[in-house]
């Protein structure tokens, strides 16, 4: 009881600094109110001003408040499914862009972009508005497959072969990614450009609802997972003896990972790390407890995707720097330092 009153209150606490770096960067912007804070327009919206400008009103609403919203959603799911891998996998460096899935994913929705006017006007219209991000999710639940697949025999997963597995198949996909762009028309090449890099600059109000759908659906089965990551820590035969159903977690989590991260990489492209950053500090500050790590991952992430976009739209202005960029810069070091911690256990 001791320890679920301990998790409400740090979740607590994290949710409000994500909701003040939510006022934060709600005010960030080229855009200027007339000397006005974006919260008091926002406020005015709310109450449907009469005097309040329509593109004050677009600006806040539809421009900041759904990026606002798309990156904590975002962040959020990346920062789950990656500790979610992580504890499936009982490895810190077990995260959907080092094993192949965001590659799996990004190579089936850059299909979809360049060969998807070949086929698309064959498919019903539900299909077609969402073939991007279907796509994105089938290369994702591939990819994963194809790692457990590779790196698992007699129901042990060789984590050696797991890292090398997804780093083949993070290389076969962007060769061919790397092939789409060369044959790409234009507007097809700016796409694929997006995808690459990552960016948060096409959120709208449909996609929140699309990746709140997919959240919810994606926690009710993964969240209550952490005393079962637990037990895995020990071993397969262990979680068993403690009536842990090993391979329906494995299902589950494999399933629910692929969603999510086939899920954002079809509305942000690749950003990548935030899976790695995120459960690597805080397995410093609660060790292995996945009963912790895993709601509180959800708030993180939101939190580090939030303040990571903020200023890559903020660093260069009016310009945008892409977010994938400023992860891939923040998560370098921390593979590093992971790697070196891995070598020092070696030796």
């Amino acid at each position: 009881m001791r320890t679920q009153s301990k998790l409400y209150v740090y979740v607590t606490i994290s949710a409000i600094l994500l909701a003040i770096i939510a006022v934060w960067s709600l005010n960030i912007g080229v855009y200027d109110f007339g000397g006005k804070p974006a919260f008091e327009v926002l406020g005015k919206m709310i109450k449907n001003d009469p005097d309040l400008a329509l593109s004050d009103r677009y600006v806040i609403w539809d421009v900041r408040a759904a990026r606002i919203i798309m990156a904590i959603l975002i962040g959020s799911m990346l920062a789950v499914s990656g500790t979610g891998l992580q504890g499936l996998f009982k490895n810190p460096l077990a995260t959907g862009d080092l094993i192949g899935l965001t590659s799996g994913a990004t190579l089936l929705a850059a299909v979809t972009i360049v060969l998807g006017g070949h086929f698309r006007q064959y498919l019903p219209e539900a299909v077609q508005f969402s073939l991007v991000g279907i796509a994105a999710f089938i290369g994702s639940f591939l990819s994963m497959l194809l790692v457990y697949r590779i790196s698992t025999n007699g129901g042990k997963t060789n984590v050696v072969m797991m890292l090398l597995s997804g780093v083949a198949i993070t290389a076969i996909g962007f060769s061919i990614t790397g092939f789409l762009i060369y044959i790409s028309k234009d507007d097809q090449l700016r796409d694929l450009t997006f995808w690459n890099l990552g960016s948060l600059a096409a959120a709208t109000w449909t996609k929140n609802i699309i990746l709140t759908i997919v959240l919810l659906i994606s926690y009710f089965i993964l969240l209550p997972k952490g005393k079962a990551l637990n037990a895995m820590m020990l071993g397969e035969k262990d979680a068993q003896h403690l009536g842990i159903n090993v391979e329906r977690l494995k299902k589950q989590i494999i399933i629910i990972t692929a969603l999510m991260i086939g899920s954002c990489v079809a509305f942000s492209g690749t950003i990548g790390f935030v899976g790695l950053i995120v459960p690597y500090i805080l397995r410093l500050l609660f060790k292995s407890d996945y009963a912790f790590i895993l709601p509180l991952s959800a708030i993180f992430g939101s939190i580090l995707l939030l303040t990571a976009d903020t200023f890559s739209r903020s660093i260069v202005e009016p310009s945008e720097l892409p977010i994938g960029i400023l992860t891939a810069l923040m998560g370098g070091p921390i593979f590093i330092s992971i790697l070196i911690k891995f070598k020092k256990s070696l030796s």
